[in-house]
C-alpha cells in the first residue's frame, strides 16, 4: 500500500485536475449556448437558398451553369473535411474521421483521384498523416465562423470542379441533433442535387424569368448557395463541438470526482494502519518494559 504523502500527492493532483476540467465545462456550457444560437439562425436560409437552387437545377433555363451539371463520368472527387482546432470534445473527431476514412477508400477503390480541403487542425493533421493530397486548409478559426476564412479554401474546391479536374465535391462534418448526440454527415455539394424535389413527389416543374439575365442571376446565387452551406456547415460543426466537450469535460469532472473519493478512503485505511502500527509498537514495548 502506498505512504500517506504520495496518496495526499496523489489527491492534490486529481484535485487540480478537476478545477481544470469543471471550468471547461462552464465554458464549454457557455459557448455552446451562443453556437446553437447561431447555428439555429442559419439554418432557415440555408434550407431556403438549397431549395431555390434545386429547383433550378430541373428548371432547365437557357444557361446551365458548370455547378448543376452532372459529369458522364466520375474520374475524380473533392473532399471538404470540417473538424475541430482544438480537443478534448469526446469522440467528435474520431467519428467524423473514421467516415471520412471509409469515403476515401470507396473512391480511391473507384478508381477515382481524390484532393481534399481541411478546415480544422484535427482534419489537415489527420489527412496529412494518411497522405491523402491537401490542396487547400483553413485553421484556427475561432468560436465564431467567418465567411472570409472559408471561402478561400473552398474556392480551390469549386475551381477544380469548374476545370473538370474533379466530378464530384463532397462536404464532410458533424450535424448537430441535441446536446447529447451529434451525427458525422458526409453529403454532396456539387453537382447539385435534386432528390430534395423528388421527395416532395410534385406534379409540375419550376420555371423562372431572369433579370437581367440567367448567367449573371445563377452564378451570384450559386456563389450564395456554396457560401451559405459551408457556413451551415461549419457553424453545425462548432455547435456539435462545444456541446460535445461539455458532455465530456462534465463526464472527466464526475470521473475525477469519484477518483478522490477512492484515494481518500485508501488514505483513510493508510493512516489507519500507521496509527494501529504504532499502539502496537507502543503497547509491544509497555509489555517488554
Amino acid at each position: 500500500m502506498p505512504g500517506s504523502k504520495e496518496i495526499r500527492t496523489k489527491i492534490k493532483s486529481v484535485q487540480n485536475t478537476r478545477k481544470i476540467t469543471k471550468a471547461m465545462e462552464m465554458v464549454a456550457a457557455s459557448k455552446m449556448r451562443k453556437a446553437q444560437e447561431r447555428m439555429r439562425r442559419a439554418r432557415p436560409y440555408a434550407d431556403k437558398i438549397r431549395n431555390i437552387a434545386a429547383h433550378l437545377a430541373t428548371a432547365n433555363p437557357e444557361y446551365r451553369h458548370p455547378f448543376l451539371v452532372e459529369h458522364d463520368s466520375v474520374k475524380g472527387a473533392g473532399l471538404i473535411v470540417i473538424t475541430t482546432d482544438k480537443g478534448l470534445c469526446g469522440g467528435l473527431n474520431t467519428n467524423i474521421l473514421r467516415a471520412v476514412t471509409t469515403k476515401l477508400r470507396e473512391l480511391t477503390q473507384a478508381g477515382e483521384t481524390v484532393i481534399t480541403s481541411a478546415i480544422g487542425n484535427k482534419g489537415l493533421g489527420f489527412l496529412n498523416r494518411i497522405g491523402a493530397k491537401v490542396v487547400s486548409h483553413a485553421v484556427q478559426m475561432g468560436d465564431t465562423p467567418h465567411l472570409e476564412k472559408l471561402i478561400g479554401p473552398v474556392k480551390v474546391q469549386l475551381d477544380a470542379y469548374t476545370r473538370g479536374e474533379i466530378d464530384q465535391v463532397f462536404i464532410c462534418y458533424t450535424r448537430f441533433i441535441n446536446t447529447m448526440k451529434q451525427e458525422a454527415v458526409i453529403e454532396q455539394l456539387l453537382p447539385l442535387s435534386s432528390a430534395k424535389l423528388q421527395e416532395e413527389s410534385r406534379e409540375y416543374s419550376w420555371d423562372y424569368l431572369y433579370e437581367p439575365d440567367a448567367q449573371m442571376v445563377l452564378d451570384e446565387l450559386l456563389v450564395r448557395y456554396i457560401e451559405s452551406l459551408v457556413f451551415q456547415a461549419v457553424a453545425e460543426n462548432m455547435a456539435s463541438e462545444q456541446s460535445a466537450r461539455m458532455v465530456a469535460m462534465k463526464a472527466a469532472s464526475d470521473n475525477a470526482k469519484k477518483v478522490i473519493e477512492d484515494l481518500q478512503l485508501t488514505y483513510n485505511k493508510a493512516r489507519q494502519a500507521a496509527i494501529t502500527k504504532e499502539l502496537s509498537e507502543i503497547v509491544a514495548g509497555a509489555a517488554a518494559v
